[in-house]
């Protein structure tokens, strides 16, 4: 009896690499997970071994994908710190590739953002695109996804809204709190990433859930999840940004940059295609109401502490 195709998975032990890894498992592949947090708990048992994502020794990470068919890679940094950065997270993912390359990895499954450009002013939107041409360039057969903002037990932007709503008797938004976003179910994007693993065909596909809100919407939808009618102000990108500089020091995490600010304001999280997720984040919300916003989610912590759960709640 031959054995099942071996699928590689970035962080299967974090975020949206758990579900991906969860999906393939249940699809009867063979998983491994390349991670740097080799010590975080393991909710798969014996089921996926782990090894180290060994960007400084590329020899070892392309021995490492020797008999991998398809590498799904959820790999990125959110924001710039002295620990990690953009630039550093393009380097890293360009030897991930070339690893990929050297291996005979028959297929690349990436995550990316929604309107990436390589001209962009924001590293992390060009950081994004770069990474997308090289992987157009490298010969390997390839589905790039874009999506948004993702939500879900682990989420951190939904939940640190409800967490704050929670906590303050009124939310800032950056100026008119107009501009859009299409939040997608970290379900709805595992589903779609691995729908993705079997085929040959180069695509690119934004992962966009079905209801778009504005961001001031979005905080009264969470509100309105919560049982409450939150007093939105709206407040200069400025005065907003110094704000949550402030709740930043009280929670000793990053709650929200200036790239993030400008990214949300230019309508770089909304896309005119048809949605590729199904699950309405309303729903969600209603059905998670009880514990959303109960703990603030740490990206620092997360990033910090390489060996508790990557949970919100």
């Amino acid at each position: 009896m031959s054995k099942p195709p071996i699928h590689a998975v970035t962080g299967a032990f974090g975020y949206s690499g758990r579900y991906i890894a969860s999906r393939l498992l249940a699809a009867g592949y063979e998983v491994i997970t390349l991670t740097n947090s080799p010590a975080r708990a393991n909710p798969f048992g014996s089921r996926v071994r782990a090894f180290p994502l060994a960007f400084d020794h590329l020899e070892k990470l392309a021995r490492t994908l020797e008999g991998t068919e398809v590498l799904y890679n959820t790999y990125w940094v959110r924001f710039n710190h002295p620990q990690f950065s953009h630039a550093q997270a393009v380097r890293n993912t360009l030897g991930l590739f070339e690893a990929a390359r050297r291996a005979g990895v028959r297929r690349v499954v990436h995550v990316s953002i929604t309107n990436p450009a390589e001209d962009s002013l924001l590293e992390y939107f060009a950081g994004k695109a770069r990474l997308e041409r090289a992987l157009c360039e490298s010969g390997l057969s390839h589905a790039i996804l874009r999506p948004t903002v993702l939500f879900g037990r682990e989420d951190i932007l939904i939940n640190n809204i409800a967490w704050a709503l929670r906590r303050f008797p009124f939310f800032a938004v950056f100026g008119d709190g107009a501009y859009r976003l299409q939040p997608i179910y970290v379900e709805d994007l595992a589903d779609l990433a691995v729908a993705q693993g079997p085929s040959r065909e180069d695509r690119v596909l934004n992962a966009i859930g079905p209801e778009t809100f504005t961001y001031r919407g979005l905080v009264a939808a969470v509100g309105a999840a919560l049982g409450q009618r939150p007093r939105i102000l709206s407040v200069s990108p400025a005065v907003g940004y110094a704000l949550s500089r402030l709740i930043g020091w009280f929670v000793r995490d990053t709650f929200v940059t200036r790239e993030e600010i400008r990214g949300l304001m230019d309508g770089l999280l909304c896309v005119d295609t048809p949605p590729t997720g199904k699950t309405r984040l309303t729903d969600w919300m209603q059905a998670n109401a009880s514990a959303l916003g109960r703990h603030y989610a740490s990206e620092l912590a997360r990033r910090q502490d390489r060996q508790s759960p990557y949970l919100a709640d």
